[in-house]
């Protein structure tokens, strides 16, 4: 059960681009501090686990991803796991947190999907006080240059509820390009939904900074 991949559930929000400060590590022995404007993307704490638990298992928030930990001990062991996975090279997790807070109010997950994370996925979840507020977009482009210049990811998919408007929203601002439904594919209280396919390549990531510039308002 810990080992899900989130699935967005996000409000959509106007673009905000704001000055990315990444940095280049060997994120297998642990993961940079990420810096925005108005949050810190950082390696998941065990101190985490009450502050997620409270947030990603909320009704409005769990309803278009998989079973969260269903307790503060199951954030723990989620956590345990996102460090050993990570560790191994195949899987990174970055806490969301706002700044001037020590707490995490959402995660993204990246997770590879051919040798190398050539190829990878990814889910997020932000608790529902913090949709709307330009957090997940600048969050986002963080996780986007990072796992692009960093990792060395070229595609990044991501899967979304054909019924979350939220996340597909969310996904379609960032760029990422629709190629298709996965039907029946994603099991969620009793039933199979249908899911969006969305995937960003590395240089269609690099044409739209550029366009962009280092901010937009």
């Amino acid at each position: 059960m810990e080992k899900m991949p989130y699935q967005p559930d996000l409000d959509p929000v106007p673009m905000v681009v704001t000055e990315a400060a990444v940095v280049t590590t060997d994120w297998r022995t642990g993961l940079p501090l990420l810096r925005g404007e108005s949050v810190v993307l950082r390696e998941l704490h065990m101190s985490d686990a009450p502050s997620l638990f409270a947030m990603l298992t909320a009704q409005e928030v769990a309803r278009f991803i998989s079973p969260p930990p269903s307790t503060v001990e199951g954030f723990e062991r989620f956590i345990a796991w996102t460090h050993r996975q990570r560790a191994a090279g195949e899987y990174l997790c970055f806490a969301v947190v706002p700044r001037g807070c020590d707490a995490a109010v959402g995660l993204f997950q990246i997770r590879s999907l051919e040798p190398g994370f050539t190829m990878a996925e990814w889910g997020f979840a932000i608790g529902s006080s913090f949709w709307g507020t330009g957090m997940f977009v600048e969050s986002a482009r963080l996780v986007l240059d990072f796992t692009f210049d960093v990792v060395g990811t070229r595609r990044l998919e991501a899967r979304a509820a054909v019924r979350n408007g939220r996340g597909n929203g969310a996904l379609r601002k960032l760029g990422a390009v629709h190629e298709g439904v996965l039907r029946r594919s994603f099991f969620r209280n009793g039933e199979h939904l249908d899911q969006t396919l969305w995937s960003i390549l590395r240089e269609d990531w690099m044409v739209a900074k550029a366009v962009w510039g280092p901010r937009i308002h």
